[in-house]
């Protein structure tokens, strides 16, 4: 049974068990609604109700959400326990997310455990609150309060629900405490839905929206959300209840809320390939070479997880620096309230920095930082094959360089495998896990089980120049380069995809990390690139200006305070002069142009990718595109907002943008097959 339900001293005890996190799905909304009724015919003087395990309840079984609402619906099981005669109280002995929060407050009182936390994440699904959550919370927290969590969706643990007045008491045992509460005292509380609602406070509901519009431009749900509260304080509550609902059911067919559906299933699902057949091996001690802005970010994830981590450095000098932005880190992470000061002294003892490659022997994996030269690189690993055990592990974080060329100075190239993060690494979700010719399961088992301490999204990719993300950046960057010599300019093309969704346009991207380290990886490739290729050599001419971003005070925009950003005619003017030089009769492109040239560039890299088995699937390139590359999560990743547009459509405007160039137009052949079948390309 999905609802268990027993009577001790008159008292009825009902447990939410539906593993793993107590989804409240149709079996659990009916066990409920019958508690109330058993409850009633039984003339209990309460009923406690908490979840089996960890949990109290984690929100709506989000299966659920693609098929037709099955009765009885959770505001109906609500109302019936907020209703009843039989006071409810909730023993929130875990998470209480979504429904289950709900479930909570439709009860006259709650009482939580210390480990416990409550919220209301709906919009991050793309829906709000169904079940009385804009309603109730109000009601209980306040206008202010509740804005801020319905609308931004954070949890809120069990001694700021205390402070809040979400929850009436924290208890290390909550059964126990709801079952010690005074009958009188129960008896006069009121339940939730007659409580007052807040009065109306105008200038806080478009403070709101102003925050909403900054913090998540073009989602819809947060917007609803906030109407629903505000049309709900001066209603009546059962007729609010059904506005909400059909705001919710109207929201949960809309394509925002699918998208953010997939993106939340695709990353649940990200794990260890089954075909593994290694164990990974245990670790304790990683070692890190390299401690520049990405290898102190690494680690500082690793010692946040209470890895041992050992940083090597070439000088004195060096380690110095290295030890000082690890300290940085630290130092902030606790300001910020993120780990406590007894934390950050562990982070502390378990660090050490060093140039003596010596000092790493005992790690069971390192992982290389070092500078993106072949040669450092495959020094590096060298030098740490010699004195670490055979048995242990090494990885490279290379953004682009070939691992399979890396791995042939080792004696056994099979230990060496690419762990690709983002910076910064000790934020960035995203974790590309490179297989490389000789790779071993055991390596890659290792890195998948690094990547979930690390609460990571692990994904596995192939050998290529810049395996999968990367190589999509430079598909986009080429894109956006071509647009810009033949007929717009830098402002115009971020503008375009700022409106698309991105929280910034290619070149200011390009200006935050710097422009000499794009120059550096086409240098690289010169020896390689097609020679029938385009090449735009604007951005050669702005390393020429001494233009290479933000830490120069000028790149594709100008930075006149160091932070704020200005057109510069200089860069226009650029463009200009390359076109003359080139030939090209420059066209005026629309904002929509610009974003379909640039995503449809994307679209057919990724099909390549997958056609060269690079990527394992559609699902990994909108993982890597919306936790890595800044995709707009709310269209769901790359290929699931290709979806939406159609492989025939898609193929059918790639094959006009041909006749312009074929070489950089040529559709991929998995795309034509995907159009041939009429098949979905998010599925594949």
């Amino acid at each position: 049974m999905s609802v268990l339900r027993r009577i001790e001293d008159n008292v009825g005890y009902v447990e939410i068990d539906n593993p793993p996190v107590n989804a409240i799905n149709q079996a659990v909304r009916q066990g409920l609604l019958e508690a109330v009724d058993w409850a009633e015919a039984a003339m209990l003087t309460r009923v406690i109700v908490t979840g089996k395990g960890r949990t109290f309840a984690a929100g709506a079984d989000a299966k659920e959400f693609d098929a037709a609402p099955m009765e009885p619906h959770l505001p109906d099981v609500l109302n019936a326990i907020d209703e009843s005669f039989v006071p409810w109280i909730a023993a929130i002995n875990g998470v209480a997310l979504g429904g289950g929060a709900e479930i909570a407050m439709a009860c006259r009182m709650r009482i939580a455990s210390p480990q416990a936390a409550l919220g209301l994440p709906e919009v991050t699904l793309g829906v709000i609150p169904g079940a009385g959550g804009t309603l109730r919370l109000p009601r209980l927290v306040g206008l202010e309060t509740a804005l801020a969590l319905i609308t931004g969706g954070k949890p809120m643990n069990a001694h700021a629900a205390l402070d809040a007045h979400w929850i009436h008491a924290v208890d290390d045992d909550p059964i126990e405490a709801a079952y010690m509460v005074n009958t009188e005292e129960l008896g006069c509380m009121v339940p939730t839905w007659e409580l007052p609602s807040p009065a109306i406070d105008t200038e806080l509901f478009e403070a709101t929206e102003k925050t909403v519009a900054r913090k998540m431009p073009q989602q819809v749900a947060p917007i609803v959300a906030i109407n629903c509260i505000r049309e709900g304080l001066n209603r009546d509550f059962h007729d609010a209840l059904t506005d909400e609902r059909a705001a919710f059911l109207s929201l949960k067919s809309g394509p925002q809320a699918k998208a953010l559906r997939h993106c939340f299933f695709n990353e649940r699902a990200a794990k260890a390939p089954a075909s593994l057949s290694a164990a990974p091996l245990p670790l304790e001690h990683i070692a890190v070479v390299g401690g520049g802005t990405m290898g102190a970010g690494i680690a500082y994830a690793l010692l946040n997880k209470h890895y041992a981590v050992t940083l090597i450095e070439t000088d004195d000098a060096a380690v110095k620096g290295a030890t000082e932005r690890v300290e940085n880190l630290i130092n902030a992470s606790n300001t910020r309230g993120l780990i406590t000061d007894a934390e950050a002294i562990a982070c502390r003892q378990r660090f050490n920095a060093s140039d003596e490659y010596t000092q790493a022997a005992g790690a069971s994996l390192a992982i290389e930082a070092a500078f993106e030269d072949m040669a450092v690189k495959r020094d590096v690993l060298t030098q740490l094959e010699a004195v670490l055990d055979d048995s242990a592990i090494l990885s490279t974080n290379t953004s682009y360089l070939n691992i399979n060329e890396m791995a042939d100075c080792l004696k056994d190239p099979s230990r060496l495998m690419g762990l690709h993060f983002f910076a910064p690494a000790h934020i960035m979700k995203l974790l590309e896990i490179v297989r490389g010719e000789h790779t071993s399961d055991t390596a890659l088992a290792t890195g998948y089980a690094l990547a979930k301490t690390l609460r990571k999204i692990p994904v596995l990719a192939g050998v290529c120049d810049g395996f999968i993300g990367n190589r999509l950046l430079a598909r986009y960057r080429e894109a956006a380069d071509t647009v810009f010599m033949d007929g717009s300019t830098p402002w115009e093309v971020d503008e375009a995809m700022v409106e698309f969704g991105y929280a910034m346009g290619p070149y200011e991207a390009q200006d935050l990390s710097g422009l000499d380290i794009a120059f550096a990886n086409r240098r690289r490739q010169d020896a390689t690139r097609d020679p029938n290729r385009r090449y735009i050599p604007i951005a050669d001419r702005m390393i020429e200006l001494g233009k290479l971003g933000r830490k120069t005070g000028a790149g594709w925009y100008r930075y006149p305070d160091g932070k704020n950003k200005i057109e510069d005619p200089i860069v226009a003017d650029l463009a200009l002069e390359e076109a003359h030089f080139a030939g090209v009769t420059r066209t005026e492109y629309s904002a929509d142009e610009i974003r379909r040239r640039l995503v449809l560039a994307m679209i057919n890299e990724a099909a390549d990718i997958l056609d060269e088995g690079i990527a394992q699937s559609a699902s990994d390139i909108d993982l890597v595109t919306v936790n890595g590359y800044g995709f707009p999560r709310w269209r769901g990743g790359l290929m699931h907002y290709a979806d939406s547009l159609g492989a025939e459509a898609i193929v059918s405007q790639l094959q006009q943008l041909e006749t312009e160039d074929p070489v950089a137009w040529k559709v991929s052949p998995w795309l034509l097959r995907c159009a041939e079948s009429d098949a979905s390309i998010a599925d594949q």
